[in-house]
């Protein structure tokens, strides 16, 4: 047969129906094939982005944490809390270079990061065994401490420019992974000099190396001395939380039923408020035992901010007396979206008790109370029988880091995780343009913390 004969027969068998039929059929499955595979495909490419942004994001909270402990170590004189604070260092660059592992990038590209974060490591656990036998660290020891935390800083500031770049989609880890470092050269080229390129050139030189406020997270105490009063029923926890949001604004209350097997067991309650716009809806809780209001949170947009923070730090104290709350002082603050969050902490006898928390959320358009929460204060208020102060404020500032430049000065009462107390001396102070908070023991001058503080457009915190 020619083969102009077998493309005439090939054409009359496709007049054929059941030929046509056979053929559509074969198509619709090689398509519904073809969209399956492309699917899969998405879905393991978008895994993998997925898996690299945590990896990414863990490095980024790791390497801060390392900053943070090597910050905090240079002006520690005690070598107990020293070596605590060195081992931290040693364990937090270990995981740091575990996610940094993790990126689809060769280690060549990453060396020097890595070589850094591995001697951090080394040398902060080297450091970390002389103060466990009780050896101070010299002045050569300091200064590299000081230099390794130079060199944090600068990458901890690299690494938050990259995640902008990967926010914004500069940066996309599957073309890392396609062709390896050719892409990666490309890829830096294209991107801010602040990306991965440029980590590499921060550490070129180095050849050796809510928010919530001061202990507002301690460890939840099993009893509650706070808590006080006698069990009540669900009809009188409503009452009480109508009576806290005020009557005239509510429009009907539905109940929640109890939360019984909470830290703090609490009848819980969905307000509508008198508001004619969808944000009406308000959430409060009542703890069973004794009606205090644990919870209260109602969310709303705010456009503007006409009111400073020192006002609504005062709105929020008047607040907080105008429900019974006295003697509270404001001690840490973050604003957020228009609304500022405000940490106050009970005062006996000039002592900040910073176990006895309250936060209250302010509207920043019009002072609105917009939520508190009371877990601290619950757990943990009471007045306390202060121990004798056997060590003075001078004898403490005897023990505080010559570099430490004193702002501030005063008593105040620090939880510990064995969730006991400790009276301590405070001081704020700075050492080479960072601000920290030193806490010495009142009664054998131990150095039982130190916190740093990190001044924010946002407000101030602590870590």
């Amino acid at each position: 047969m020619s083969l102009k004969e077998k493309v005439i027969d090939w054409k009359n068998r496709l007049k054929d129906r059941h030929m046509l039929t056979i053929i559509v059929t074969l198509i619709a499955v090689i398509a519904i094939l073809a969209m399956v595979i492309y699917k899969k495909q998405t879905q393991y490419r978008q895994a993998s982005e997925n898996s690299y942004n945590q990896a990414f994001y863990e490095l980024v909270d790791y390497v801060q944490n390392v900053e943070n402990y090597l910050g905090k170590s240079l002006i520690s004189t005690s070598p107990e809390h020293g070596a605590e604070t060195l081992t931290n260092v040693w364990k937090e660059a270990n995981l740091a270079q575990t996610y940094l592992s993790q990126l689809p990038i060769s280690s060549n590209e990453l060396e020097n990061t890595s070589k850094f974060l591995n001697q951090v490591s080394d040398y902060s656990y080297s450091l970390s065994r002389k103060n466990i036998n009780n050896e101070s660290l010299s002045q050569e020891d300091l200064d590299n401490l000081k230099e390794l935390h130079e060199y944090s800083v600068n990458l901890e500031n690299v690494l938050n420019q990259l995640s902008n770049d990967i926010n914004s989609g500069r940066i996309r880890w599957g073309e890392l992974t396609k062709k390896g470092s050719s892409v990666f050269a490309r890829q830096v080229s294209n991107i801010s000099k602040d990306s991965f390129g440029n980590i590499e050139q921060e550490f070129h030189e180095y050849a050796g190396l809510i928010y919530d406020g001061a202990f507002s997270e301690h460890v939840t105490k099993t009893e509650k001395v706070g808590l006080t009063g006698e069990d009540i029923d669900e009809e009188t926890a409503k009452n009480i939380a109508m009576d806290f949001v005020g009557r005239d604004l509510i429009k009907e209350v539905n109940s929640n039923g109890l939360a019984e097997n909470a830290d703090i067991p609490t009848y819980d309650f969905n307000i509508k408020l008198n508001k004619e716009d969808d944000n009406n809806l308000l959430n409060i809780s009542i703890t069973k035992k004794g009606g205090h209001v644990l919870f209260s949170n109602f969310n709303r947009d705010v456009e503007v901010e006409n009111i400073d923070d020192e006002t609504a730090i005062k709105i929020g104290l008047n607040f907080l007396e105008s429900k019974g709350f006295k003697n509270m002082k404001q001690t840490y603050y973050l604003k957020e979206e228009g609304i500022m969050t405000v940490n106050y902490a009970y005062v006996q006898n000039d002592v900040v008790m910073y176990p006895d928390l309250i936060k209250v959320k302010v509207a920043l358009d019009n002072g609105d109370i917009l939520g508190i929460e009371t877990q601290g204060y619950l757990n943990s208020h009471m007045e306390r029988e202060l121990p004798e102060i056997k060590v003075s404020k001078e004898e403490a500032k005897e023990k505080l880091n010559k570099n430490l430049e004193i702002k501030s000065e005063g008593l105040a009462m620090i939880p510990t995780e064995y969730k006991t107390e400790i009276l301590c001396w405070e001081f704020k102070g700075n050492v080479d343009g960072t601000d920290f908070l030193v806490y010495i023991n009142v009664e054998n001058g131990k150095e039982e913390d130190i916190l740093t503080i990190v001044n924010t457009p946002n407000g101030t915190l602590t870590m």
